[in-house]
């Protein structure tokens, strides 16, 4: 599912003017769905920024209603990502849940190191993300 997504979000950020020119910073979030599948993703557009040749943004995962995990109920949660412009990477920084009533946290890191392309074509993309949904479900 990892991979799935990192391919999702590296389109999203290579497709942005993010990785020619810094981006200016809203108030509060801009949510922009970007996917449906086990979770709705949605990456938080005002979140962009460039440092460098590496953008970073956020994304929310956001949970099926009623979804618990240790007796405590959930909105979903949200990770940092940073991309490399340069050599055209994506890693998902971290994961911090989001309580139901909105309380976030602890971020839990994320040590997977920086992901490369998992897919050269079109047809190996639909293969690779088919068999990860699979495994997720």
């Amino acid at each position: 599912m990892k991979a799935a997504a990192q391919a999702l979000m590296i389109g999203l950020m290579l497709a942005t003017p993010a990785c020619a020119e810094p981006a200016q910073q809203q108030d509060g979030p801009r949510l922009v769905l970007t996917g449906v599948g086990r979770f709705a993703v949605f990456a938080d557009v005002s979140a962009i920024g460039r440092h460098g040749n590496e953008v970073r943004m956020r994304s929310l995962q956001v949970t099926e209603e009623d979804f618990t995990a240790g007796g405590e109920t959930y909105w979903g949660g949200w990770s940092w990502w940073t991309f490399d412009c340069r050599w055209s990477t994506a890693d998902r920084l971290d994961f911090a849940s989001v309580r139901e009533g909105g309380v976030e946290g602890p971020a839990t890191l994320d040590t997977d190191p920086a992901g490369e392309a998992d897919a050269d074509n079109l047809a190996d993309a639909v293969r690779i993300g088919r068999a990860a949904l699979r495994l997720a479900n």
